[in-house]
């Protein structure tokens, strides 16, 4: 029996052009390839309303098929009623047995916090606490001066602000459309009205605002793309530098950043750096797939963004397991096709393999 790929998203527009570029190697490997939203999976039959791939010429057909075998999970969820709807849907996916995700995902940003600051790699995580009063973040602010708050759930920069205590009022900052949008305000009872408000839409993190920002002040991350090969082997498949706008507080793309080859960065900074910055790089990215599927279900690739302080301290900003991947394209092209035929070459290997113990040690984590 052919085993089938299914590319699962939310929204039948969403990731087009990568998704067709997996598509297109599909058969070369006996995969037949599908394109799914989960609220389209007929409760009762388990059937699937979705698209098939036509590899003579490239093109998508409406059709109805049995749930795939294999899943590449590429759903994005936000605070919407269609998200709210796929959530538990793709909870029921991952807990069948018969079915194989090639990622199981990650959980929030304080529980995945809270299982790495235990760890070996607990000095390179900035000191976070969940904060839902507003009083406990002026403290801090009290304390610290100057403060980064982040949504738990938070992707892509989205609910991200900068505060900073003045000498006479309060600074407030984030980015929204690629815009830089600032909010003074004079005293504290404002401060925490504004706060209050904010803190009963999402559920956020408070951590120390870092400097890592360039001599142009403009924020920048160093991103390393992990995947596993067609053996299961965590690599290094590349990594680069997200620049942001100056003045800004985000790197990330989607808030207007732009993409810097990592040597061509590594030369901007004092040579007898490098050999220390490459050597840090290289120890997190070795241990950090293992400690998160130690404590987690199995993953397929990791996108993880490294701050390098003004002090030139490293940290890790954020592990997100379904990354994008422009930065790679765009400094390394050369591996266009690999990283296209990854899915694919990993789905298999999971296929070949005892697929259903990869999932039975962490069932706790099937909600994420």
């Amino acid at each position: 029996m052919k085993n089938t790929f299914g590319i699962m998203a939310l929204s039948q527009s969403s990731e087009q052009t990568y998704f067709q570029e997996i598509s297109m190697r599909a058969a070369s490997l006996g995969l037949e390839c599908y394109r799914f939203i989960p609220s389209n999976i007929d409760p009762v039959s388990h059937q699937v309303k979705g698209l098939r791939f036509q590899p003579e010429d490239g093109s998508w057909i409406e059709s109805k098929f049995p749930l795939p075998s294999i899943i590449y999970d590429r759903c994005f969820y936000g605070e919407d009623e269609h998200s709210k709807q796929c959530i538990p849907i793709v909870s029921w996916l991952k807990s069948r047995t018969d079915i194989t995700f090639l990622g199981y995902g990650l959980p929030d940003k304080l529980e995945l916090n809270e299982a790495l600051s235990h760890s070996i790699l607990a000095p390179y995580l900035p000191p976070s606490s969940f904060v839902s009063d507003a009083g406990l973040v002026l403290t801090k602010l009290n304390q610290h001066k100057k403060l980064i708050i982040k949504p738990i759930n938070g992707s892509q920069g989205y609910g991200i602000y900068y505060l900073k205590k003045n000498e006479r009022n309060f600074h407030v900052k984030t980015e929204k459309q690629k815009k830089i949008i600032s909010r003074i305000f004079p005293n504290e009872t404002k401060l925490v009205q504004w706060l209050q408000q904010l803190l009963k839409s999402h559920r956020y993190l408070v951590q120390p605002y870092l400097e890592l920002s360039n001599n142009e002040l403009q924020p920048f991350d160093i991103r390393i793309f992990l995947q596993k090969d067609e053996q299961g082997k965590w690599i290094e498949r590349g990594k680069g530098i997200r620049v942001g706008n100056t003045g800004g507080i985000l790197s990330n793309l989607s808030a207007g950043g732009k993409v810097v080859d990592f040597n061509s960065w590594l030369t901007t900074i004092p040579s007898d750096k490098h050999e220390y910055i490459c050597s840090e790089i290289k120890y997190i990215g070795e241990h950090l797939p293992f400690l998160l599927e130690k404590e987690f279900l199995p993953l397929f690739e990791l996108g993880i963004d490294l701050g390098l302080a003004k002090d030139g301290s490293l940290w890790i900003l954020d592990v997100n397991s379904k990354p994008g991947r422009k930065v790679i394209l765009n400094t390394h092209p050369e591996l266009k096709d690999t990283l296209f035929f990854a899915p694919l070459l990993y789905g298999k290997l999971i296929c070949s393999t005892e697929a259903t113990e990869r999932k039975t040690c962490h069932a706790k984590t099937l909600s994420h």
